[in-house]
Protein backbone atom coordinates (compact mmCIF):
# COMPACT_ATOMS: atom_id res chain seq x y z
CA UNK A 1 0.00 0.00 0.00
CA UNK A 2 1.26 3.40 -0.69
CA UNK A 3 0.65 6.35 1.70
CA UNK A 4 1.81 9.98 0.45
CA UNK A 5 2.69 12.43 3.35
CA UNK A 6 2.70 16.25 2.25
CA UNK A 7 5.87 18.26 4.32
CA UNK A 8 4.16 21.89 4.16
CA UNK A 9 5.76 25.47 3.53
CA UNK A 10 6.86 27.75 6.13
CA UNK A 11 3.77 29.29 7.65
CA UNK A 12 1.47 27.17 6.21
CA UNK A 13 -0.86 24.44 8.19
CA UNK A 14 -2.72 21.33 7.04
CA UNK A 15 -5.24 23.33 6.19
CA UNK A 16 -3.47 24.50 2.77
CA UNK A 17 -3.32 21.18 1.28
CA UNK A 18 -7.18 20.05 2.08
CA UNK A 19 -8.14 20.26 -1.59
CA UNK A 20 -5.39 18.37 -2.89
CA UNK A 21 -5.56 15.64 0.07
CA UNK A 22 -9.52 15.30 -0.83
CA UNK A 23 -8.77 15.20 -4.65
CA UNK A 24 -5.99 11.95 -4.53
CA UNK A 25 -7.64 10.44 -1.67
CA UNK A 26 -10.64 10.51 -4.04
CA UNK A 27 -8.53 8.02 -6.27
CA UNK A 28 -7.83 6.03 -3.43
CA UNK A 29 -4.77 6.85 -1.73
CA UNK A 30 -4.02 7.39 1.72
CA UNK A 31 -2.57 10.98 1.97
CA UNK A 32 -2.03 13.27 5.10
CA UNK A 33 -0.81 16.83 5.10
CA UNK A 34 1.23 17.18 8.55
CA UNK A 35 1.97 19.90 10.94
CA UNK A 36 5.09 20.10 11.67
CA UNK A 37 6.82 22.36 14.34
CA UNK A 38 8.65 24.70 13.28
CA UNK A 39 4.95 26.06 11.64
CA UNK A 40 3.09 27.79 14.43
CA UNK A 41 -0.30 27.34 15.71
CA UNK A 42 -3.36 29.09 14.28
CA UNK A 43 -3.12 30.94 17.81
CA UNK A 44 0.36 31.91 17.44
CA UNK A 45 3.75 31.01 17.80
CA UNK A 46 4.45 27.80 19.87
CA UNK A 47 5.77 28.25 23.18
CA UNK A 48 9.16 26.66 24.24
CA UNK A 49 12.54 27.09 22.32
CA UNK A 50 11.53 27.74 18.60
CA UNK A 51 12.21 24.13 16.51
CA UNK A 52 15.14 23.58 13.66
CA UNK A 53 14.99 21.66 10.47
CA UNK A 54 16.22 18.72 12.52
CA UNK A 55 13.03 18.77 15.04
CA UNK A 56 10.85 18.69 11.65
CA UNK A 57 12.92 15.98 10.17
CA UNK A 58 12.69 14.04 13.27
CA UNK A 59 8.85 14.45 13.33
CA UNK A 60 8.44 13.75 9.70
CA UNK A 61 10.97 10.50 10.43
CA UNK A 62 8.30 9.38 12.99
CA UNK A 63 5.09 9.39 10.73
CA UNK A 64 7.43 7.66 7.87
CA UNK A 65 8.36 5.05 10.73
CA UNK A 66 5.00 4.46 11.81
CA UNK A 67 3.66 3.87 8.31
CA UNK A 68 6.71 1.75 7.11
CA UNK A 69 6.24 -0.75 9.92
CA UNK A 70 2.50 -0.84 8.73
CA UNK A 71 3.99 -2.66 5.73
CA UNK A 72 3.43 0.84 3.68
CA UNK A 73 5.20 2.42 0.78
CA UNK A 74 5.70 5.88 1.66
CA UNK A 75 5.99 9.03 -0.85
CA UNK A 76 6.89 12.35 0.55
CA UNK A 77 5.28 15.19 -0.86
CA UNK A 78 6.94 18.45 -0.08
CA UNK A 79 6.33 22.12 -0.62
CA UNK A 80 8.44 25.48 -0.59
CA UNK A 81 10.79 25.01 2.96
CA UNK A 82 9.46 21.36 3.53
CA UNK A 83 11.96 19.69 0.97
CA UNK A 84 14.44 21.05 3.49
CA UNK A 85 12.98 19.04 6.17
CA UNK A 86 11.73 15.82 3.48
CA UNK A 87 15.06 15.42 2.38
CA UNK A 88 17.12 14.89 5.78
CA UNK A 89 14.13 12.56 7.23
CA UNK A 90 14.52 9.55 5.26
CA UNK A 91 17.95 8.81 6.13
CA UNK A 92 17.42 4.65 6.93
CA UNK A 93 13.66 4.62 6.04
CA UNK A 94 14.06 3.89 2.30
CA UNK A 95 12.62 0.93 1.12
CA UNK A 96 15.98 -0.31 -0.22
CA UNK A 97 17.31 0.45 2.97
CA UNK A 98 14.88 -1.02 5.12
CA UNK A 99 14.98 -4.27 2.87
CA UNK A 100 18.92 -5.02 4.08
CA UNK A 101 17.36 -5.62 7.59
CA UNK A 102 14.05 -7.55 6.66
CA UNK A 103 11.96 -4.31 7.48
CA UNK A 104 8.99 -3.89 5.58
CA UNK A 105 7.96 -0.50 4.03
CA UNK A 106 9.65 2.47 3.77
CA UNK A 107 10.40 5.26 1.56
CA UNK A 108 10.14 4.70 -2.50
CA UNK A 109 10.14 8.36 -3.79
CA UNK A 110 10.55 12.27 -2.99
CA UNK A 111 8.46 14.82 -5.08
CA UNK A 112 9.43 18.38 -4.45
CA UNK A 113 6.40 20.91 -5.75
CA UNK A 114 8.22 24.36 -5.90
CA UNK A 115 10.55 23.53 -2.94
CA UNK A 116 13.87 24.54 -1.55
CA UNK A 117 16.06 21.41 -2.00
CA UNK A 118 19.29 22.93 -0.58
CA UNK A 119 22.94 20.42 -0.91
CA UNK A 120 24.64 18.93 1.83
CA UNK A 121 26.10 21.31 4.06
CA UNK A 122 23.76 24.09 3.17
CA UNK A 123 20.61 25.59 4.60
CA UNK A 124 17.27 25.47 2.94
CA UNK A 125 18.03 29.21 2.09
CA UNK A 126 21.44 31.08 1.93
CA UNK A 127 20.09 34.54 0.72
CA UNK A 128 18.61 37.43 2.61
CA UNK A 129 15.22 37.31 4.76
CA UNK A 130 12.41 38.16 2.38
CA UNK A 131 11.22 41.01 2.92
CA UNK A 132 7.82 39.80 3.60
CA UNK A 133 8.96 38.94 6.76
CA UNK A 134 9.87 40.22 10.08
CA UNK A 135 11.35 38.02 12.65
CA UNK A 136 10.07 38.50 16.52
CA UNK A 137 11.99 38.68 19.47
CA UNK A 138 10.67 35.23 20.33
CA UNK A 139 12.34 33.86 17.12
CA UNK A 140 9.51 33.52 14.97
CA UNK A 141 8.73 35.46 12.11
CA UNK A 142 5.63 36.42 10.54
CA UNK A 143 3.89 38.90 7.35
CA UNK A 144 3.56 42.65 8.74
CA UNK A 145 2.17 43.54 5.01
CA UNK A 146 -1.03 41.28 4.09
CA UNK A 147 -1.09 43.13 0.54
CA UNK A 148 1.95 42.84 -0.55
CA UNK A 149 2.62 38.87 0.88
CA UNK A 150 -1.23 38.23 -1.29
CA UNK A 151 0.87 39.83 -4.38
CA UNK A 152 3.79 37.81 -4.20
CA UNK A 153 2.82 34.67 -2.37
CA UNK A 154 -0.79 34.52 -4.03
CA UNK A 155 0.52 36.68 -7.37
CA UNK A 156 -1.68 34.12 -9.47
CA UNK A 157 -5.31 34.54 -8.24
CA UNK A 158 -7.27 38.23 -7.53
CA UNK A 159 -5.71 40.37 -4.63
CA UNK A 160 -9.17 39.74 -2.99
CA UNK A 161 -8.81 35.88 -3.11
CA UNK A 162 -4.87 36.25 -2.07
CA UNK A 163 -5.24 38.36 0.38
CA UNK A 164 -8.03 35.70 2.37
CA UNK A 165 -5.08 33.40 2.00
CA UNK A 166 -1.95 35.84 2.97
CA UNK A 167 -3.99 36.33 6.44
CA UNK A 168 -4.22 32.65 7.16
CA UNK A 169 -0.61 32.07 7.02
CA UNK A 170 0.93 31.77 10.79
CA UNK A 171 4.35 32.34 12.13
CA UNK A 172 7.22 30.35 11.31
CA UNK A 173 10.21 29.38 13.40
CA UNK A 174 13.32 31.28 11.95
CA UNK A 175 15.82 28.73 13.07
CA UNK A 176 14.53 26.07 10.70
CA UNK A 177 15.76 28.19 7.72
CA UNK A 178 19.91 28.07 9.16
CA UNK A 179 20.08 23.72 9.72
CA UNK A 180 22.27 22.72 7.66
CA UNK A 181 21.34 19.47 5.31
CA UNK A 182 23.72 16.44 6.53
CA UNK A 183 21.64 13.76 4.52
CA UNK A 184 21.23 14.29 0.51
CA UNK A 185 18.05 11.96 0.20
CA UNK A 186 17.22 12.84 -3.04
CA UNK A 187 20.41 10.76 -3.85
CA UNK A 188 18.60 7.10 -2.62
CA UNK A 189 15.02 7.27 -3.93
CA UNK A 190 13.62 8.17 -7.04
CA UNK A 191 12.72 12.58 -7.39
CA UNK A 192 10.02 14.11 -9.16
CA UNK A 193 9.80 18.15 -9.18
CA UNK A 194 6.69 20.07 -10.39
CA UNK A 195 8.35 23.30 -11.32
CA UNK A 196 5.95 26.33 -10.67
CA UNK A 197 7.02 29.11 -13.22
CA UNK A 198 4.31 31.61 -11.64
CA UNK A 199 6.83 31.58 -8.62
CA UNK A 200 7.83 34.83 -7.33
CA UNK A 201 9.00 33.81 -4.32
CA UNK A 202 11.02 30.63 -5.22
CA UNK A 203 12.32 32.01 -8.81
CA UNK A 204 11.99 29.09 -11.94
CA UNK A 205 15.97 29.57 -12.40
CA UNK A 206 16.32 28.57 -8.91
CA UNK A 207 13.87 25.65 -9.05
CA UNK A 208 15.97 24.30 -12.35
CA UNK A 209 19.50 24.94 -10.74
CA UNK A 210 18.11 22.49 -8.02
CA UNK A 211 17.04 19.98 -10.28
CA UNK A 212 20.46 20.16 -12.01
CA UNK A 213 22.05 19.97 -8.59
CA UNK A 214 19.73 16.96 -7.87
CA UNK A 215 20.57 15.30 -10.56
CA UNK A 216 24.63 15.67 -10.28
CA UNK A 217 24.69 14.48 -7.16
CA UNK A 218 21.90 11.36 -7.79
CA UNK A 219 23.17 10.32 -10.65
CA UNK A 220 19.88 10.36 -12.10
CA UNK A 221 17.27 12.01 -14.02
CA UNK A 222 14.38 13.87 -11.92
CA UNK A 223 11.23 13.54 -13.18
CA UNK A 224 10.05 17.20 -14.36
CA UNK A 225 6.36 18.67 -14.81
CA UNK A 226 5.44 22.31 -15.02
CA UNK A 227 2.49 24.34 -13.84
CA UNK A 228 2.24 28.18 -14.46
CA UNK A 229 1.17 28.56 -11.01
CA UNK A 230 2.69 30.97 -8.56
CA UNK A 231 4.35 29.63 -5.41
CA UNK A 232 1.14 27.90 -3.79
CA UNK A 233 -0.34 25.25 -5.99
CA UNK A 234 -2.17 23.47 -3.57
CA UNK A 235 -4.45 26.64 -3.32
CA UNK A 236 -3.97 28.25 -6.86
CA UNK A 237 -3.94 25.10 -9.21
CA UNK A 238 -4.82 22.09 -7.28
CA UNK A 239 -6.22 20.08 -10.13
CA UNK A 240 -2.06 20.16 -10.90
CA UNK A 241 -0.96 19.23 -7.90
CA UNK A 242 -3.31 16.51 -7.79
CA UNK A 243 -2.77 15.28 -11.41
CA UNK A 244 0.70 15.60 -10.48
CA UNK A 245 1.20 13.43 -7.42
CA UNK A 246 -1.24 10.58 -9.02
CA UNK A 247 0.76 10.61 -11.94
CA UNK A 248 4.39 10.35 -9.79
CA UNK A 249 2.57 7.64 -7.40
CA UNK A 250 0.88 5.91 -10.43
CA UNK A 251 4.81 5.88 -11.57
CA UNK A 252 6.32 4.51 -8.41
CA UNK A 253 3.85 2.04 -7.93
CA UNK A 254 4.45 0.40 -11.27
CA UNK A 255 8.31 -0.15 -10.70
CA UNK A 256 7.70 -2.18 -7.60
Amino acid sequence: MLSILIIPAASALPATYDKVVAGVSGHGYSIQALHTPSVGLATGPRPGIPPNMYDDAAFVARHISDLAEAGHNVLLVTHSYGGTPATESIKGLTKIERQKFGKPGGVIGLAYMTSLVPEVGKPASTGPWSPLMEIGDDGWFYYPDDTLTAKVVFSDVPLEQGLIWAKQLVTHSAASFTSLLTYPGYADVPVAYLVADGDLSIAPRTQRSQIEMIEKVSGNRVDVTTTNAGHVPPVTAPDDVINWILSVASKLETSQ
